[in-house]
């Protein structure tokens, strides 16, 4: 089901999202977004974290995908380090 509403861009790059659809969605301070831009289309998708289960079956799909490519730790060692250090 969609919800729509308008809001306003402020000076400093804000937009509040009207309360009728945080209500809805059930949305609170904090709740992140990624922010998907198109030509003049905004999109704000919730983040949410995996489940535990999720999380696993996400590592275990990628440890073996670093194995099967031969990829090492001291590679994904570096790899986080230089991911860290553009932040």
């Amino acid at each position: 089901m969609s919800y729509a509403g308008t809001t306003t861009l402020s000076s400093k790059g804000q937009v509040v999202i009207p309360e009728e659809i945080r209500s809805r969605l059930g949305l609170q301070a904090g709740t992140q977004f990624v922010v998907i831009a198109d030509r003049d289309v905004v999109i704000f998708k919730v983040l949410e974290p995996p489940s535990l289960k999720e999380f696993k079956g996400l590592t275990k799909r990628a440890r073996r995908i670093a194995e099967e490519t031969g990829l090492t730790r001291a590679e994904v060692d570096k790899a986080i380090v230089k991911t860290r250090q553009t932040k």
